[in-house]
């Protein structure tokens, strides 16, 4: 295992190197793509000093001709080989696609600089042409190092993301819970060896393939086998590792090790990262791939007019401005930025943002759902009350039979019970074939007969009685009961009181400010669910709801056209998480939420919602505006660079559109960076 682990490590390090899209499905390596920039940026710096920014000279250019054009030609051809590359993949992968976009565009506007600079030098100093032309040789080198920059600047972001998702990881499992002489003993995942007893609890990532030798569970193996739905296990079943326990607590015998595991699973959500565009970085490609269809028309119709109504060096002289002066220097860069800006900016706020779509729905919310217990609660719940219904039995052999069927499970509910029977000395009971009843509670054979803890919606489903007084006046002091029983019989109950996050008043004042309805969501009882919303100012509340329940009512929130977000922690939030506009998990909430988030709140704190909300709402407007300004550029030079306002004697001077082209990508690049989150 451990041998397996240090390929685990050697795998994830070179996957952290990265891979570069280059135009649907080209990819580049991170670590040949940061050398291409720093090697270009080496070959850009005579060409810039050499070489005159279409036609312009600068104060600090040093031009000693004809040796300094052929200098200039020969490093430029080394640049426009070797640095642009990537865009020559790119483009090929594009065109293939039929669908011109960046790379297109950028290809283009390099190929044609490059063809008519050589040109320039062998009509200027080998033929002694008059007058002489204007070379491109500025404007190459530039753009190829720009562009370069961009995609190293984009692909910082996903690795900050996958650093992110690293130090997310660290508040997951990590740990296998090893049964050791009938004791459980939480050791490192490498640690485990074939035939190695295991211990997996509700929503845990199953670490290891294995044998399920008692308990019943299902499973969620989409991670491995593509398919959705939940696979039940019962006693021989074959689990595999990397996929995630639904409902029950099992125990298994490890069979295998494979690349299944946990690390796999966090490279996985790296991957997805990588992989992730958002709308806007779409919108991006469509501009470009229009900028290019409307260069290449424009720069054959001004070739064509010029040529009728002036001569084939006048009309090749603007149709190659037009063709470069197109070229998306500020576009290029106007989404990466922002990118980059505002990940840095999330992963120091706590925030891990896997699907960046969703920031992009924030400003359409109208509801925000929520999970009371561990989202708006702390989750740390106290036992406040335990009594037995029965003469047959004490009130310390309830708990101890209570706190022996909630043994080895991770619910919150769960915990206090433990806490409690630790507290009194109570031995918790011997218990075999435990499994969760989803929405339900649990069941376990003591002694031969089988046992439940449910909840009193449970009860009055089943219309078995008991003592709704006792009941009426605990869940009205904020306590959730949870009750044992035997068939029909009810046996005895549990109260536990839980305490609101000091944050959650914060949150929820905050989305009433922003016109966001926030909804309540629990599987509690509707007096202990009232309680929290009446202190915390929610008007919405929806209690014991299942699940699928769950999932329901975020469809039916979004029926009428509205926008829904969700926010859980919990195994029962997983569907509501993954159907609603946009899910949002609580990181120390199990892996099964987590997978079906699009936001994870790495702190756990649910204030970060609101940094969020503010976050996602300046990061859009930054990429609008910067797509304005890149293609904005674009939309009034191109058609001045062609002449279309000669007539009125106006001909945009290429030096001119140099220096516009320059401002545009300064302009693009302090937006972005001026990028902060602000509520």
């Amino acid at each position: 295992m451990k041998d397996m682990d240090m390929q685990h490590m050697q795998h994830h390090d070179s996957h952290d190197m990265g891979d570069m899209d280059m135009g649907n499905g080209e990819m580049m390596h991170m670590g040949n793509l940061k050398l291409k920039f720093w090697v270009s940026l080496i070959l850009t710096i005579p060409i810039v000093v050499m070489s005159p920014m279409m036609g312009m000279q600068l104060p600090f250019q040093v031009v000693f001709q004809p040796w300094s054009d052929y200098l200039v030609a020969i490093l430029g051809t080394i640049l426009f080989i070797y640095g642009g590359q990537p865009f020559f993949s790119g483009a090929k992968a594009e065109l293939k696609n039929r669908k011109p976009a960046m790379m297109t565009l950028i290809t283009m506007g390099i190929s044609v600089a490059y063809i008519y600079s050589i040109y320039a030098v062998i009509a200027n100093d080998i033929l002694h042409t008059k007058p002489m032309v204007t070379d491109f040789f500025w404007e190459l080198a530039t753009l190829i190092v720009i562009m370069l920059l961009g995609h190293w600047i984009e692909m910082n972001t996903v690795m900050n993301a996958g650093s992110a998702v690293d130090k997310l990881a660290k508040l997951l499992p990590s740990t296998a819970h090893k049964l050791v002489d009938g004791q459980v003993k939480d050791v490192p995942i490498a640690d485990l060896v074939e035939g190695d007893r295991v211990q997996v609890r509700a929503g845990e990532q199953i670490p290891a393939d294995g044998t399920v030798e008692s308990g019943a569970t299902s499973v969620n193996e989409a991670m491995v086998t593509g398919e959705a739905k939940l696979v039940e296990k019962r006693r021989q079943d074959q689990v595999v590792g990397g996929s995630v326990n639904g409902d029950g607590t099992f125990e298994m015998t490890v069979t295998g090790t494979g690349e299944s595991g946990y690390l796999a699973q966090v490279m996985k959500l790296v991957s997805d990262a990588q992989a992730a565009k958002s709308s806007q970085e779409n919108m991006a490609d469509k501009v470009a791939g229009l900028l290019f269809y409307a260069a290449l028309t424009v720069a054959i119709v001004a070739f064509i007019v010029w040529l009728l109504v002036g001569n084939l060096a006048l009309a090749l002289s603007i149709a190659v401005t037009v063709l470069v002066i197109a070229c998306p220097h500020a576009l290029g860069l106007a989404i990466p930025l922002v990118v980059a800006r505002s990940t840095a900016i999330a992963a120091s706020h706590g925030l891990l943002i896997r699907n960046r779509d969703a920031m992009e729905q924030v400003n359409k919310l109208n509801y925000a759902l929520m999970d009371k217990t561990g989202t708006l609660t702390a989750g740390n719940f106290k036992v406040s009350e335990y009594q037995s219904q029965t003469d047959e039995l004490t009130d310390d052999a309830v708990l101890a039979m209570m706190a022996g069927l909630e043994n080895g499970s991770s619910h919150p509910l769960a915990v206090g019970i433990l806490a409690a029977a630790k507290e009194q000395q109570v031995t918790p009971k011997s218990v075999t074939d435990v499994h969760q009843i989803t929405g339900v509670g649990l069941s376990g054979t003591i002694d031969e007969h089988t046992y439940q803890i449910v909840s009193a919606a449970y009860l009055d489903k089943q219309h078995l009685s008991y003592d709704k007084q006792t009941f009426d006046r605990l869940a009205s002091a904020g306590n959730s009961v949870s009750f044992l029983i035997q068939d029909t019989a009810v046996l005895g109950y549990v109260a536990q009181g839980d305490q609101i996050k000091p944050e959650a008043a914060h949150l929820i004042k905050s989305l009433k400010a922003q016109q966001i309805t926030p909804v309540m969501l629990t599987g509690d009882n509707p007096q202990s669910a009232q309680v929290v919303a009446h202190q915390l100012g929610i008007e919405e509340v929806h209690a014991g709801l299942l699940p699928e329940d769950k999932a329901k009512l975020v469809q039916q929130y979004q029926a009428d056209g509205s926008h829904v977000m969700m926010i859980g922690d919990g195994v029962n939030d997983a569907p509501s998480l993954a159907r609603a506009d946009i899910g949002v998990a609580i990181g120390s909430g199990t892996d099964v939420a987590i997978d079906s988030a699009d936001v994870v709140l790495v702190k756990s704190n649910p204030n970060d919602v609101v940094d969020f909300l503010a976050l996602a709402r300046q990061t859009t407007r930054k990429m609008a505006q910067n797509l304005w300004w890149g293609a904005g550029y674009n939309v009034i030079t191109i058609p001045l660079a062609a002449g279309i306002l000669a007539p009125l004697g106006f001909i945009l001077n290429p030096m001119v559109g140099a220096v516009v082209m320059s401002l545009s990508t300064i302009i693009v690049a302090i937006n972005a960076m001026t990028l902060r989150l602000r509520d």
